[in-house]
């Protein structure tokens, strides 16, 4: 289930809000106490995070779990380029569970979003590696502007009674971005790796960022094949 980008907050008794994570999508799966790490794709990744799977296998019933894997700075703060392999050990691990697909047999996706949490939440074991993903009601608006105080990435809005539609782009899941804007000097890419193609990280430096910063992009072949053209000279 994948939100879709809207321009501005908004309060609304029937929505909820939550942090909106920079890392990346990873859905979890617990059979037996044997856990499988997925990525958006579908790629089994338990092994690149180990200590999370082994974090996941204290969970008491077979269940699907659905959240973001982030890197957190000094400060707290998500911060995807982290998650590069070169600066792992420079930050914190954490998975940020949102919602609960399935649990002991049972489909909940049919289920009213609140009520999926409401089961997550009791089923998620006590872990520095594990976190419930925590929302608002109604606020959005005040949400959204305590998320640029502290300098995350914006804020998600969800329907507190939407279903979870697997697969799909859907209007009930908003995404919410602040402007964190900053000038760089693009200085190189590294190579594509999955399905990404032409580029996989750019390199960039700024007056705040240490030379040799790399950062990922979700941006589409269309917009990074010029961008590739224009860096290979």
């Amino acid at each position: 289930m994948l939100a879709t980008l809207t321009d501005a907050p908004f309060d609304d008794p029937g929505w909820v809000f939550e942090d909106k994570y920079d890392g990346f999508r990873m859905v979890a799966s617990i059979e037996a106490g044997r856990v499988k790490l997925y990525s958006r794709n579908g790629k089994i990744i338990s092994h690149s995070y180990l200590e999370v799977a082994q974090a996941l296998e204290r969970v008491q019933v077979d269940a699907v779990l659905d959240g973001e894997l982030v890197a957190l700075d000094s400060q707290g703060v998500s911060r995807f380029q982290l998650l590069q392999n070169a600066l792992r050990h420079e930050a914190k691990l954490l998975y940020c569970i949102f919602d609960l697909m399935f649990c002991a047999g049972e489909d909940l996706r049919p289920l009213p979003l609140l009520e999926r949490k409401k089961r997550l939440r009791s089923i998620l074991p006590r872990h520095s590696l594990l976190a419930f993903s925590q929302h608002r009601k109604q606020s959005g608006t005040k949400f959204f502007r305590e998320a640029e105080e502290r300098g995350l990435e914006g804020i998600m809005a969800k329907k507190a009674q939407s279903t979870y539609q697997s697969g799909g782009r859907t209007k009930d899941w908003l995404k919410i971005k602040t402007a964190r804007r900053q000038e760089a000097v693009i200085a190189g890419f590294t190579a594509p790796r999955r399905s990404r193609p032409y580029f996989g990280a750019l390199c960039w430096r700024s007056e705040t960022a240490r030379a040799g910063a790399t950062s990922g992009t979700s941006a589409p072949a269309s917009a990074t094949q010029p961008l590739r053209n224009c860096t290979s000279g």
